[in-house]
């Protein structure tokens, strides 16, 4: 799949939280940024397993068809860059 998501990330005392705009629950933190995007692509990972599970888990065994889908980029608005070190730019 070839869905392009948005991460944000914000400097805080701690280091980094993070988060996908696409993807509730995809949250997460890190001491640096690098570790906060590792942390991020774990997160992400780990909310798109759960989902498969629970959607799994709803079905209860009832007659379903599942199929891979490539959805379709929507369009981006086009917005000021902000800074990840919390500086308007």
């Amino acid at each position: 799949m070839d869905l392009e998501c948005t991460a944000v990330f914000r400097r805080v005392p701690e280091g980094y939280i993070a988060f996908i705009e696409e993807f509730p629950g995809a949250n997460t933190q890190g001491a640096s940024l690098e570790e906060a995007r590792e942390n991020l692509r774990e997160a992400v990972c780990l909310v798109i397993e759960a989902n498969r599970e629970m959607a799994r888990e709803d079905a209860d065994g009832g007659a379903v068809i599942r199929e891979p889908i490539n959805p379709p980029q929507p369009a981006r608005p086009s917005t000021p860059g902000s800074p990840a070190d919390g500086s308007s730019g």
